[in-house]
């Protein structure tokens, strides 16, 4: 064990953030940290850095267990260029190679001083943990994957942007490879090559890996467990967070059951004491309903949480069908051309992201698209009843609550209507009236959504709409996006939107734009150019349908049918196990109740493998068949 979370707790004021939290990480695993803005996700990560004392509980670390931790907005030693930064990752053994070279100039002098001997091995061990003879080969190689080309190795760390010293940050962070990998949103300010190098090296780590996250293809790609931050306590979840969310929900109703099973209980001990506790007859039996009833413990009901939130765009005037065109468009940044001479047309209802790596210029393409920039050249030009809305990547602070944004600009709204439409956007209860200025990025951005959604454009420029948002958020934006019958232009690094979106792509890259259909086309453009077809002479000749062939087709065969029988089986206790849960019996006993959704939640998780093992096999089965037919 690595790390084991016992009974912790963390309060500020009154506030309490963290109660009874206990969990274990593992060597190996590989573990997703999510809920909502708020939920205690970063205090709980200070806590383990050993930033923050908890209130209760302790945070035991292993035997000699090393910690390494990104936070958000750390900062890097100015003075120090790139490759210098990355240097001080292997301080430990540089330090012991400069130390090496003194010892072993003493031990020639004395050869037999065995004191020298176990020193010098002392070092070379560090040495050789570190792989230091090795380090250039691992500086360069982390630093290429995460984004950084050899000629700006030089660039000193003060002038670099935020988003660049957060990657640099990390880039360190990796080679000096921790048992335990503590990363705060990981993959802020990462373009979509950054992010895939990073999930292929987060699956290899040696260690385990605790990240906060709120980019739903990142779980998926990387963790093993989801931790769901909710209720001031950790739920553990098994598989990514695609498989997290049916366990959530099978989870939610099992809590839902036995809060309803024990509320009735209560209900029916509490009317045959409001009956019989006066009769004579009957006080003895009621009494004893009443000592039931005060030993009887009420399980809450599933919390609500920010992922309820739900709303729409919608849009009253149908503009002319060409929306957005651009004839001959051209767009320079000083001596860089990011777009030349593009002649493009968007209709109505179109959808259009705008992506590429960091520094290519996206956010300025849609300025000139949105009429914020002119054009180096060319033109671009709205169509006939555009009414465009415009959500920028860093919203301005402003004066004022919650409330009065949206009430100062439709008066006519009674209080009711303006709280009941910012609840929507989840601003509920007292949030209403919290000041503007002392907002969230994540906070701003909700609030200027619930703007847009009354201003009702029927053209939309979002600038990384998904940036300060929690998952569940994120996920209910692209929901919203997804069903628009408008016109969308976007810039976004989110795989999840753009994967959801499935709308054409523009992707800019070195002076250079490109188009792809859709996000898969993108994914794949690395392997997209396939060599040509090699002529018939030059083909080798097919090998042989062999024995050891004909024993794995055998041995697929098999577990094939001892899948089917096994999932076949599997199901029928299912039913058996909903059955019983639906019993009055077993919901009038929550204990029992509880026993029996954790086991049906156990055989669901358990037939969701073995239907993917079958999927697998069923695939090779199919590929066997078609090469022993050839």
């Amino acid at each position: 064990m690595l790390l084991e979370l016992q009974n912790l707790g963390k309060s500020f004021g009154e506030h309490e953030v963290l109660k009874d939290v206990n969990a274990g990480v593992e060597r190996g695993d590989r573990i997703g940290i999510i809920g909502a803005n708020g939920t205690g996700k970063t205090t709980l990560l200070r806590i383990l850095c050993g930033e923050s004392l908890p209130d209760a509980g302790d945070a035991a670390f292993g035997t000699g267990v090393t910690c390494g931790y990104l936070e958000q907005n750390a900062r890097l030693a100015p003075t120090l260029d790139i490759y210098a930064t990355m240097k001080l990752a292997f301080a430990p053994a540089l330090d012991a190679m400069q130390k090496m070279d003194d010892l072993q100039r003493r031990l020639a002098a004395d050869p037999h001083n065995t004191a020298l001997t176990e020193e010098i091995a002392h070092c070379t061990a560090i040495v050789d943990a570190m792989d230091a003879y090795n380090m250039d080969t691992q500086i360069k190689k982390v630093l290429n994957g995460m984004g950084f080309p050899v000629d700006t190795w030089v660039k000193l760390a003060g002038v670099l942007s935020g988003g660049e010293q957060t990657r640099l940050r990390l880039a360190r962070l990796l080679l000096e490879r921790p048992d335990l990998l503590i990363l705060d949103e990981p993959t802020n300010h990462l373009d979509l090559e950054t992010m895939e190098w990073l999930e292929n090296y987060l699956k290899t780590y040696r260690g385990a890996v605790l990240v906060v996250s709120h980019d739903r293809y990142f779980l998926d790609a990387v963790c093993t467990r989801i931790w769901e931050l909710r209720g001031k306590t950790i739920k553990t979840y098994r598989g990514n967070y695609s498989a997290y969310l049916p366990q959530r929900e099978a989870a939610d109703e099992r809590q839902q059951k036995l809060h309803d099973a024990a509320v009735e209980k209560a209900a029916k001990l509490q009317d045959y004491v409001d009956r019989n506790l006066v009769r004579a007859s009957t006080t003895k039996m009621a009494q004893s309903r009443r000592k039931q009833l005060e030993k009887l413990e009420i399980v809450e009901a599933p919390t609500a949480e920010a992922y309820e939130l739900n709303f729409r765009f919608e849009y009253d005037i149908e503009p002319y069908d060409e929306l957005v065109i651009m004839k001959n468009l051209t767009v320079r940044i000083g001596e860089r051309t990011l777009i030349d001479a593009l002649d493009y047309t968007v209709h109505r209802g179109d959808k259009l992201v705008i992506a590429g790596p960091n520094g290519t210029g996206k956010s300025t393409l849609l300025q000139v698209l949105d009429g914020k920039r002119r054009p180096s050249g060319g033109m671009v030009r709205l169509g006939s009843g555009a009414k465009p809305g415009v959500f920028t990547q860093q919203q301005a602070k402003r004066a004022g609550r919650v409330i009065d944004a949206i009430w100062n600009q439709y008066p006519r709204f009674t209080e009711l209507e303006v709280r009941s439409h910012l609840a929507r956007f989840g601003y509920r209860g007292e949030e209403v009236f919290k000041d503007c200025a002392t907002l969230s990025g994540g906070e701003m951005a909700r609030l200027r959504f619930a703007e847009l959604a009354l201003e009702r454009p029927n053209l939309m420029f979002l600038d990384e709409p998904t940036n300060h948002l929690d998952i569940f958020m994120r996920e209910t934006l692209t929901d919203a996006l997804s069903a628009y019958t408008g016109t969308l232009l976007l810039v976004t690094h989110d795989r999840y939107l753009m994967q959801t979106l499935g709308c054409p792509i523009l992707y800019l890259e070195d002076g250079k734009a490109t188009f792809y259909q859709n996000f898969q086309k993108l994914h794949d453009r690395d392997t997209s150019k396939q060599p040509e077809p090699a002529k018939q002479e030059d083909k080798p000749q097919k090998a042989g349908y062999g024995k050891e062939q004909r024993r794995r087709r055998a041995e697929v065969r098999t577990r094939l049918k001892a899948l089917e029988t096994e999932i076949e089986e599997l199901g029928a206790h299912i039913v058996e196990l909903e059955n019983e849960i639906n019993d009055p019996e077993v919901l009038r006993d929550h204990l029992l109740l509880r026993d029996k959704c954790d086991e049906l939640d156990d055989s669901r998780f358990h037939q969701q493998e073995l239907y993917d093992e079958w999927e697998k096999l069923a695939e090779e089965q199919d590929r066997m068949d078609a090469e022993s037919d050839s």
